[in-house]
C-alpha cells in the first residue's frame, strides 16, 4: 500500500518505522509529537510545540482543542491534520475541526466534569495492554473502575501502571477477586470490591473529592459479557451513571 501512494503520512515516534527512514524518507511526511528537532536527520512535516500543532512552520492548533488524552491520540491529530492540509485545507477549517470534534464513544470518552473531576469513558479497553495504555493517557492519580468477564494476558505493565498512577481501585464484575488477588500480590492496598457500575460510579466521586483525584476513569481491562451484552452497552450505563451523579447537587 505504501509503495502505490501518491502521500506518505508517517508517524515518526513509532520505532518500527523511523527504523526504516532510509526507505521513506525523500517521499515521506513525517509526524511526531516529540517536537520539529525530535527526529535526528529528519524534519517533521506535522509536529507538536509548546502545546500546538505546526505544520511546516505554520500554526494550527491547540493540542487542547481535542478532548481526548494521550499521546497516542495527539498523534492521530497529526496524521490527520497532516493528510488535510496535502489536501490543501485551511488551517482554520482545520482548527474548526477540531474544536468540534466530540471524540469517539468508548474510547478515552470524556464524559463530562463534576465538581472538578474528569470522568473517562474506556469501556473499549478490554484487555491488559489497552488498559494500560488508558491509565498511563489520563492524569495521575485517578480513580479507576476494572473488572468485568477476565480475560488471559500478561498484567505486569498494567498492574505497574495502576501501582504509579492510580491512586484507587474499584472493582467490579467476576474478575474482583482475581484482581484484587493480584494487587496485593503487587503490594497495591487501596482498592475495594463495589460488584457494579451503579455501586462505582457514585463511590468513585466520593473517593475522587477525599483523595483530590482530577480523573475518574472506566478502563476495565475485561470483557463485559458477565454483566452486559457488549463494551458499547458497559460504556453507555456508566455515560447514564455519570450524567445522573453530575445532576446530584
Amino acid at each position: 500500500m505504501l509503495t502505490r501512494s501518491n502521500y506518505r503520512v508517517l508517524n515518526g515516534d513509532d520505532p518500527a518505522l523511523y527504523a526504516h527512514r532510509a526507505e521513506w524518507d525523500r517521499d515521506a511526511y513525517w509526524t511526531s509529537v516529540q517536537g520539529k528537532e525530535a527526529l535526528e536527520g529528519i524534519t517533521p512535516y506535522a509536529y507538536i510545540d509548546s502545546g500546538w500543532v505546526y505544520v511546516e512552520g505554520i500554526q494550527i492548533v491547540e493540542v487542547a482543542a481535542l478532548d481526548m488524552p494521550g499521546a497516542h491520540n495527539q498523534q492521530n491529530l497529526l496524521l490527520a491534520i497532516a493528510a488535510a492540509r496535502l489536501a490543501q485545507l485551511d488551517p482554520e477549517t482545520i482548527a474548526a475541526a477540531v474544536a468540534d470534534f466530540p471524540g469517539v464513544a468508548h474510547r478515552l470518552e470524556t464524559i463530562g466534569t463534576w465538581h472538578g473531576v474528569r470522568f473517562v469513558n474506556d469501556s473499549k479497553a478490554t484487555n491488559y495492554d489497552a488498559a494500560e495504555v488508558g491509565l498511563t493517557s489520563v492524569e495521575a492519580q485517578a480513580i479507576l473502575i476494572a473488572g468485568g468477564s477476565i480475560k488471559e494476558g500478561d498484567d505486569v505493565a498494567w498492574m505497574d501502571a495502576i501501582a504509579d498512577r492510580a491512586a484507587y481501585v474499584l472493582l467490579i464484575g467476576m474478575a474482583s477477586e482475581a484482581f484484587a488477588q493480584r494487587l496485593t500480590e503487587m503490594g497495591y492496598s487501596r482498592y475495594e470490591y463495589v460488584e457494579t457500575l451503579e455501586r462505582a460510579v457514585p463511590r468513585s466521586a466520593e473517593l475522587a473529592i477525599e483523595l483530590d483525584a482530577k480523573t475518574v476513569l472506566l478502563s476495565p481491562a475485561c470483557a463485559s459479557f458477565d454483566q452486559f451484552t457488549s463494551f458499547e452497552e458497559r460504556g453507555d450505563r456508566f455515560r447514564e451513571l455519570c450524567r445522573v451523579q453530575f445532576d446530584e447537587v
